[in-house]
């Protein structure tokens, strides 16, 4: 059984797609970081970075906190999910990074001033609007003549899907990005994606 710490984030929701995608027993805790429970002791020995998602799985005795980290494990250890092919091996590894080093931030930044606080900063607003343009075109590109971002499905679309599932938060339309579009959309329509996306609470898969 594997305890997944989370909350209703894109971060988190990778690692519970992946959970029902690999179809591993595992229970849930919610960490409502809207309440700062992050900071809770009890956390930090699981995430010592206050950060959600976490794991910890009684079969082996591993906990890990980043969810790069941990959708690498649950692909290693169910064996799923992470291309054999050498080439789309390490291009599935190449993405999930690029999403962590910069689609994620990127885009939580674009959350933070777009989104939450609209009119703060003009610049803040044009600099993350402008890259995370940017980084969907990078995506739109990779995913021209590819079902999937490695090929085949793999960690790589599950790490990358949910932060395009914030798309209205970013202010991006995806029509102006026809592959992430039709990418966006198969991936959508996985049942292990939408039942992994309500995780913690029951929440719709935004529609472009």
């Amino acid at each position: 059984m594997i305890d997944l710490y989370t909350f209703g984030t894109p971060n988190g929701r990778k690692v519970s797609i992946a959970l029902e995608e690999m179809e591993l027993a595992y229970q849930v805790t919610s960490v409502d970081i809207m309440k700062n429970e992050q900071f809770h002791a009890d956390f930090l020995k699981i995430s010592p970075n206050n950060k959600i998602p976490a794991i910890v799985d009684h079969q082996t005795g591993i906990s890990l906190m980043e969810s790069g980290a941990i959708l690498y494990y649950l692909a290693t250890k169910s064996g799923r999910f992470l291309p054999k092919d050498p080439h789309h091996h390490w291009q599935a590894l190449e993405w999930l990074n690029w999403q962590m080093g910069g689609f994620g931030p990127m885009l939580g930044q674009a959350h933070h001033f777009l989104h939450f606080n609209p009119g703060r900063s003009d610049y803040a607003e044009e600099r993350f609007g402008e890259e995370a343009k940017r980084l969907y075109g990078v995506l739109d590109r990779q995913l021209y003549g590819r079902e999937y971002v490695a090929g085949e499905y793999s960690i790589a679309d599950m790490a990358i899907w949910p932060w395009a599932a914030r798309f209205e938060y970013q202010k991006i339309d995806l029509n102006a990005f026809p592959n992430v579009l039709r990418w966006y959309q198969t991936v959508a329509a996985r049942p292990a994606v939408g039942r992994g996306y309500s995780v913690p609470v029951a929440t719709e898969i935004p529609l472009p």
